[in-house]
């Protein structure tokens, strides 16, 4: 009945903010009558902020039409290249007529971007598709608003959505011989246990699988998401947050978890930030600000626009992660196609690299929560495996913004590229970040392997010793370092002890542009003075639905990876 409710008011309010709209440009008209008054500029701010707190949002578009690979604009298409009943497979194909780009282009990495499914659209990760179309052939999940599926196309479950990863990177192997898998927040579990069912099954996996964000062991370090879920009983979600789909829509009647309770979710989270932000919009207008003015429009338009979730699936979700966590218990059953239900076994993969990213202050899936992935997928080598923590992002910050396009994004294109058919293993261990001054220098200390007094690797975490400074903190917190772990595996010394060697000034590279000797492969710690933090922005995904503020600034300058011999050289 509340959905009911809810769009019966939304109908009502429609007109009035159409017309608030209209309202809004008559009195910011210089050339009408209206224009003239005195207070004009104020009574349009005024309707303008009614307009856009009353209208109804639609599903955004990705709008990329061109990117620009070397100087180069290359001309996007946007197509469905797979549709199923509850989500559309999105190709961003290339066109180019220059015939060195376009050679350039036939012969890049091929990678499945499994957007989350969690309350708003793919089109969230529309910087993360833009920025990853300069270097490989993208693929998106286009996840569909469940109140516009029609009964008729049956139910969506858990099981279902990690049967659809499986199929898209069947079709993507078949069509191109293999591919690269990454998902975000959400979509980490899921993409898990799809990657560990098939080599459960002895198909061929995904060349490498690169996971942002994700809740793979909810118990570390848990947040407010976290805290509501486990909160809750499961008659209290099915009780309080599922309602039928309403008559005026193609999937009438199914029972889903409502869009505008999730927005409503979003919301309460924070509701000053939220209300500040409106009132800093309100203030733009009347100062003629019209940078900041569409920057707000533009963020808005995207966090506004939610979409309803089967209920099936939203509760599973729920039970699965985080409640019973039994990804990370070993007692997950799925369900095939066919019916048949098969044990999630992550330490099956053998043949995938893994990639795990977190943000410093992701405050939505808590620190340790993605790493944990590495725990599980002990079949992995260690030197396939990688764990990167992006210092000052939060967790919009680790797949959109600056912090994204020069810190993360770089790693992740020479993860991607290290493990292409013929290319050398990727460096394993554990990589934080800092963020760096904008003239990127630093003293780089090189340390050479001492056998004796290297310790030993685990297969599971695959982490790297690092020494501390006397009478100093941890170095995760206290130590503005970054830190790049390449074979062998040795202790580092601390800088300010006398060194085997002088220690010599360099220039700090980023990871996509690192050219290292073959015959070298250090480690290396790279000291540099942090910069001031940037402000918050509001998180548009959560788990579960939930969302928090998260914070999301960015660096000046990329952070500092070593890579093995020929790793980047390539990319």
């Amino acid at each position: 009945m509340l959905y009911q409710i809810y769009e019966t008011q939304r109908s009502i309010m429609e007109p009035f903010s159409d017309l608030a709209e209209v309202a809004a440009k008559l009195f910011s008209n210089p050339g009408l009558p209206l224009g003239q008054f005195p207070l004009a500029q104020r009574v349009s701010a005024a309707y303008d902020l009614m307009h856009r707190l009353g209208k109804d949002y639609e599903k955004p578009v990705f709008g990329i039409h061109t990117v620009d690979v070397d100087g180069v604009d290359v001309a996007i298409h946007e197509r469905i290249e797979f549709d199923k009943p509850f989500c559309e497979l999105r190709r961003f194909k290339r066109f180019s007529d220059d015939s060195a780009t376009l050679d350039k282009l036939k012969g890049q990495p091929v990678v499945l971007i499994v957007a989350p499914l969690s309350g708003h659209y793919a089109t969230l990760l529309r910087d993360t598709v833009r920025t990853m179309l300069k270097d490989h052939k993208v693929y998106i999940t286009d996840w569909k608003n469940a109140r516009l599926v029609p009964l008729s196309e049956g139910e969506f479950h858990l099981d279902d959505y990690v049967n659809y990863v499986q199929e898209f990177v069947r079709y993507l192997q078949e069509k191109y011989g293999n591919c690269h898998v990454m998902s975000v927040c959400q979509p980490t579990v899921p993409v898990l246990a799809a990657v560990s069912l098939m080599a459960s099954r002895g198909e061929t996996t995904p060349l490498s699988m690169t996971m942002m964000g994700g809740p793979i062991d909810a118990r570390k370090s848990p947040t407010a998401v976290n805290d509501l879920a486990v909160q809750r009983s499961h008659s209290w979600f099915e009780n309080n947050v599922i309602y039928r789909v309403p008559e005026s829509f193609p999937g009438a009647g199914r029972r889903v978890y409502p869009g505008f309770l999730q927005h409503t979710g979003f919301i309460a989270m924070n509701p000053n930030r939220h209300a500040d932000s409106h009132y800093d919009y309100f203030q733009n207008l009347i100062k003629g600000d019209d940078s900041s003015t569409e920057s707000h429009r533009k963020f808005y338009d995207e966090y506004n626009a939610v979409l309803d979730m089967d209920a099936d699936y939203y509760l599973e979700t729920i039970d699965t992660v985080f409640q019973d966590f039994k990804l990370v218990n070993g007692t997950w059953d799925v369900k095939n196609p066919k019916g048949k239900a098969e044990r999630v076994k992550p330490q099956d993969i053998t043949s995938t690299g893994l990639l795990t990213i977190e943000g410093e202050l992701d405050d939505i899936s808590g620190s340790g929560q993605t790493a944990a992935a590495h725990d599980l997928c002990t079949g992995i080598a260690p030197k396939q495996k990688m764990h990167y923590e992006a210092a000052g992002a939060g967790h919009y910050g680790i797949f959109s913004g600056r912090r994204w396009r020069e810190m993360v994004y770089p790693l992740v294109k020479a993860f991607i590229v290290a493990h292409q058919p013929g290319a050398n293993p990727a460096p394993q261990g554990i990589a934080k970040s800092k963020a760096t001054p904008t003239k990127a220098s630093a003293n780089v200390v090189p340390v050479k392997a001492t056998p004796a007094k290297a310790k030993p690797v685990q297969a599971a975490t695959a982490k790297t010793v690092v020494a501390k400074k006397p009478a100093a903190k941890p170095v995760a917190k206290a130590v503005k370092t970054a830190v790049v772990v390449a074979q062998p595996v040795a202790v580092a010394k601390p800088a300010s002890k006398p060194a085997a060697k002088p220690v010599t000034k360099t220039v700090v590279k980023t990871a996509a542009k690192a050219a290292v000797k073959p015959q070298v492969a250090p480690a290396v710690v790279a000291v540099a003075k942090p910069e001031a933090p940037a402000p918050a922005v509001v998180s548009a995904t959560a788990p579960a639905s939930l969302a928090v503020v998260a914070n999301a600034a960015a660096p000046a300058a990329p952070a500092v990876v070593a890579s093995k011999p020929d790793q980047a050289s390539n990319a």
